[in-house]
């Protein structure tokens, strides 16, 4: 189970429907959105849930809801949940939700979850690969990778099957620029570490980024979760625009 070259994100924790009307909050919406975005590219949709306010949950049951549509809407597309906390949830709560959540991808923030007990985590991982739950990384600077070393055995951290996510930049508070890719690139190049790796980039210039991670190697996660913007600088009608937008890039 690798990553597809390009994964939509399109709708994450923080976006209402102000910020954007044609972002995705309801299940028929995802569905929807998910839908024209395979149909454009997209190998796989990383989903979050909201509950009846709009706001970011983390509940199995209202995932597996979720990931059953997605499922017989686009047997074709991957599904990836996410355990973001977004300063609501504890590590074991999202360990919880990664195992019950009836998805077979997952994301995971290494810093997160380590906020648990190293044998709460070593289970959690070992669970996950029991019950072939495939984990991919999230790592936001260099003291992640770091941290990703000491939680994984080596033979993991060496695995080619390794999946991860370079985050570029952050959400509200400083724009992403491919120059940030630099030290995830250092990171792999001395450590001889050959992951399946992607990249997500926050802002104006999330397409120079993901050109400039394709270009290198590696995937590209893109949506309305990372940025509204097309590569031409404009705001993007819906997500499917930005997956197109994307492809067309990636071409050239």
């Amino acid at each position: 189970m690798r990553l597809p070259q390009i994964m939509v994100a399109p709708n994450g924790a923080r976006l209402q429907k102000a910020d954007h009307p044609a972002l995705p909050i309801t299940n028929g919406e995802i569905v929807a959105c998910a839908k024209s975005c395979f149909a454009f590219g997209a190998g796989a949709i990383h989903a979050h849930i909201r509950d009846n306010e709009g706001q970011h949950i983390l509940d199995s049951g209202a995932y597996r809801e979720l990931v059953a549509s997605l499922r017989e809407a686009l047997p074709d597309m991957a599904v990836q949940i996410t355990t973001e906390a977004a300063g609501r949830y504890a590590p074991q709560h999202q360990m919880q939700v990664a195992l019950d959540g009836g998805a077979d991808m997952v994301s995971v923030s290494i810093r997160e979850i380590c906020r648990a007990s190293a044998g709460e985590v070593t289970h959690f991982v070992q669970e996950c690969v029991q019950r072939h739950i495939r984990l991919q990384y999230i790592l936001y600077d260099r003291d992640d990778c770091a941290l990703l070393e000491q939680t994984l055995p080596e033979k993991d951290v060496s695995d080619p099957d390794l999946q991860v996510l370079f985050v570029l930049g952050r959400y509200g508070r400083r724009p992403a620029q491919p120059t940030n890719l630099a030290p995830y690139l250092d990171w792999m190049e001395t450590r001889a570490l050959a992951p399946d790796w992607a990249v997500c980039a926050f802002g104006p210039h999330e397409s120079d980024c993901l050109k400039e991670a394709a270009a290198k190697g590696g995937k590209c996660r893109t949506g309305f979760e990372n940025s509204l913007h097309l590569s031409t600088g404009r705001i993007a009608p819906n997500n499917a625009a930005k997956v197109e937008d994307l492809r067309i890039l990636l071409k050239n």
